[in-house]
């Protein structure tokens, strides 16, 4: 499916737009990308480091815990709102796609459209393309200006991502949409204190909006609420696979665990919001 989106990016040395022939991307300068035998494009260059990209480990338990159901409440939540009233040939941008799980839900929903998957994980890129047909993905620093053509996009999703809110702006068409997914500070609230995981931030939600602000108006937000019943062995799983991983080794996260019920339940806490550019 890269193939067919190869006009929703740009070269990201100088620019230009991008052609394929056989297996890469090539610039009219001369400026060269490889598609991977996966099917995703690394298009950052070679001195990028991967700094906080998600690990091969973490892909793993974000397939198996995704996979598994828990969190496809708020997938169709999100399908819902990007998805209807979506017009045909759209192009969707999943900044920070991680695995694909969500965008795969909204493409489902809207099969006039097609998807651009950008992480700067190779191995959630690789599980990204195959979650469905129509989702094209390259690697990329979000921090970084994006390899894509001002105003070429119709809607914009960030789910539990960074933001780079100049990018988002000039990439999106006028008439476009940016939906943000974070956490409420009320989400996993039964593991923070007992597993000691990383908090939510309170004003998290304002912050953001804060820093969207010069940029984009934010037209709605909805917070959503659902319980979970996980083992423990399902609790170490959603550990494994969000930003917690690389702060409790396996053994003293298992340790900890021995001292809450098996199963527990556990509230996912999520606002969905809603930004127009300005």
């Amino acid at each position: 499916m890269l193939i067919d989106l190869v006009d929703r990016l740009r070269c990201p040395v100088c620019g230009a737009g991008l052609a394929s022939a056989d297996r890469v991307l090539r610039c009219p300068t001369g400026h060269c990308f490889d598609i991977a035998k996966q099917g995703y494009v690394n298009l950052l260059p070679g001195d990028a480091r991967a700094g906080t990209a998600d690990t091969p480990e973490m892909v793993r338990s974000r397939v198996a815990f995704l996979g598994a159901g828990h969190f496809s409440s708020l997938a169709s939540l999100l399908a819902g709102e990007i998805a209807d009233g979506l017009p045909d040939g759209s192009c969707v941008l999943d900044a920070g796609a991680g695995t694909g799980y969500y965008l795969g839900a909204v493409l489902e929903r809207a099969p006039g459209s097609v998807g651009l998957a950008l992480d700067i994980s190779k191995f959630a890129l690789r599980r990204a393309v195959r979650e469905h047909p129509r989702i094209g993905a390259a690697v990329w620093d979000l921090w970084r200006p994006l390899p894509v053509p001002t105003g070429s996009i119709n809607v914009i999703m960030n789910v539990f991502a960074p933001r780079n809110g100049s990018e988002f702006h000039r990439v999106l068409r006028p008439d476009g949409a940016l939906f943000v997914v974070t956490p409420t500070s009320r989400h996993l609230g039964e593991l923070v204190g007992p597993l000691g995981l990383l908090s939510v931030d309170e004003r998290k939600s304002e912050r953001m909006a804060e820093t969207l602000g010069e940029r984009f108006l934010q037209e709605r937000y909805d917070e959503h609420e659902f319980a979970l019943r996980l083992s423990h062995s399902e609790v170490e799983t959603l550990v494994g696979m969000g930003p917690s991983a690389g702060h409790i080794p396996g053994e003293e996260l298992s340790e900890r665990l021995t001292a809450l019920p098996d199963p527990m339940q556990i509230t996912a806490s999520f606002r969905i919001s809603r930004f127009g550019p300005v």
